[in-house]
């Protein structure tokens, strides 16, 4: 018998047990292999010895981990600060519970997304913002592992799922210019024009896209528009928006390219004591929960982000286990009119 401090050891079970190490591997894990009176023995004098088999050793023997990973492409903390992440996490959360997964967080290690990739222990990889000529992907399939792309293009070696941003930013710019807006002004996520400069279409590019293709059916360009480039929280919406109405001749409407961009840019138009919607109209895209309640309720783009990330979830299961491989899919948006709009004063 081991030392009451020794942590006991499978080898200590079988001698206690009277059975072979192999035997004990089986109790725990292929039970069918021995009869129910051996794997009650060994399972019993287990719990006496206060034993339980390493996780790590049993994954590495299934070849397994049980998890799936969420690549992400900012730090933790920044996506955390992000409402869109708990609604998308919560239908990948959903496909977990249904299939016997859990779900890991794997944000960028030392600012490097390609440097976590290797310290996560996961079955495969749901991909966040990630375009598919990037490294990381290329080292996702030089090492095998299955993944899904998501708000990216389409990609031959992987799933992928994304929305319609580029339509859903079109008809929530259509409506703004229909209320006869053309002093306008976009809040972006990230330098993204000069990525829509050289064709790159992640997300936010293709929502400046669809902006640009209202404006082009009104004889505006995007060019002439204001663009105020910032990470996505509330405070960067705030500074921005009050940037902007510090400037010259400030905008008569805001099109945030998120919800959580354009609660900032209300706080500080209010805070100006600029009536939004008589002074300044302002739109999101997202339409996250607090958007329906939020004052003035906010008029925005709604995309299944529920949905999305179950979706990304169901297809990556799929391509863990072998099965037939899912299509890209492209999901549909919707133009939410609510009260932070009206018409230009």
């Amino acid at each position: 018998m081991p030392s009451r401090r020794a942590k006991p050891t499978s080898s200590d079970v079988a001698a206690a047990a009277g059975v072979s190490r192999s035997a004990v591997s089986f109790a725990f894990n292929n039970p069918q292999r021995i009869s129910v009176a051996t794997r009650e023995r060994i399972l019993g004098v287990a719990q006496q010895l206060g034993y339980a088999p390493s996780t790590l050793g049993r994954m590495l023997q299934a070849g397994t981990t049980g998890s799936i990973g969420v690549l992400l492409p900012q730090r933790l903390a920044r996506v955390l600060e992000n409402p869109y992440y708990s609604r998308f996490l919560m239908g990948a959360g959903q496909i977990c519970d249904q299939e016997g997964y859990t779900l890991l967080l794997t944000p960028p290690l030392q600012d490097s997304v390609l440097r976590a990739i290797p310290y996560a222990a996961v079955d495969g990889f749901i991909v966040c913002g990630l375009e598919k000529d990037r490294g990381e992907v290329a080292e996702l399939e030089r090492r095998g592992i299955p993944f899904v792309l998501i708000d990216s293009d389409r990609h031959e070696g992987a799933p992928s799922v994304e929305v319609d941003d580029r339509g859903g930013a079109r008809e929530v710019t259509r409506h703004v210019l229909e209320l006869g807006h053309r002093r306008l002004a976009v809040l972006s996520i990230g330098a993204e024009r000069e990525a829509l400069a050289r064709g790159s279409y992640g997300p936010i590019a293709r929502r400046l896209a669809g902006i640009g293709d209202a404006l082009d059916e009104v004889g505006l360009s995007l060019a002439g528009v204001r663009l105020a480039e910032v990470p996505v929280t509330r405070a960067d919406g705030y500074r921005a928006a009050r940037e902007l109405m510090a400037a010259g001749e400030p905008p008569t409407a805001i099109l945030a390219l998120s919800d959580v961009l354009a609660y900032g840019a209300v706080d500080a138009l209010q805070e100006l004591s600029v009536d939004v919607p008589g002074d300044v109209s302002v739109t999101g895209f997202d339409d996250l929960a607090e958007s329906a309640w939020f004052r003035p309720r906010l008029t925005t783009v709604r995309q299944p982000i529920v949905t999305k990330g179950r979706m990304a979830a169901d297809f990556l299961v799929s391509a863990i286990r072998g099965e037939a491989q899912h299509p890209h899919q492209t999901l549909g948006t919707s133009l939410i009119i609510r009260d932070s709009t009206a018409k230009a004063p």
